[in-house]
């Protein structure tokens, strides 16, 4: 959970970037100014930072927890690998995506069920037999946990 606010707060940083490209580009081309753009921006950039950092093994959240990720075989994921697996995770986001494809309702009703898919569908993740999250299987992917690097001190003889 703490690696996932982590990357909330790396993503939030990300879309202050797209919304600040936006902004100046907007006051450039003023038909740049429109709210889908700005989704749409937002989507691919996040996907461009998921993938790159994907196929390298781990994001920096990632590192932090001793986190990576890797294929069916334990091997680092390749570029397509990471971009399905960015597109199976938006399984995370449906009420949101079903609201910006025009399915409204009040944003606290939103919000509420938003936080029940994420309880839901983390919870599925129990079912499955290595208990993993279930855009991972579908992907061939898999997370794992890095061993903790030890360092010797070694003591030096005056």
């Amino acid at each position: 959970m703490a690696c996932w606010l982590y990357e909330g707060l790396l993503l939030f940083s990300l879309m202050m970037v797209a919304v600040l490209l936006q902004s100046a580009l907007a006051l450039l081309l003023p038909a740049l100014n429109h709210p889908v753009l700005l989704q749409a921006t937002s989507v691919l950039l996040w996907g461009a930072y998921f993938v790159w950092f994907w196929q390298h093994g781990q994001t920096l959240p990632m590192k932090t927890w001793r986190i990576h990720i890797v294929d069916a075989r334990g091997q680092r994921i390749h570029r397509l690998r990471a971009l399905t697996r960015y597109a199976y995770s938006w399984v995370w986001c449906l009420p949101l995506l079903a609201y910006l494809l025009g399915w409204h309702m009040p944003l606290m009703q939103l919000a509420l069920l938003q936080g029940g898919w994420v309880l839901v569908w983390a919870l599925l993740s129990r079912l499955h037999p290595l208990g993993q999250f279930w855009h991972d299987a579908w992907a061939g992917t898999r997370l794992i946990s890095a061993p903790a690097m030890t360092t010797t001190v070694k003591a030096s003889k005056p």
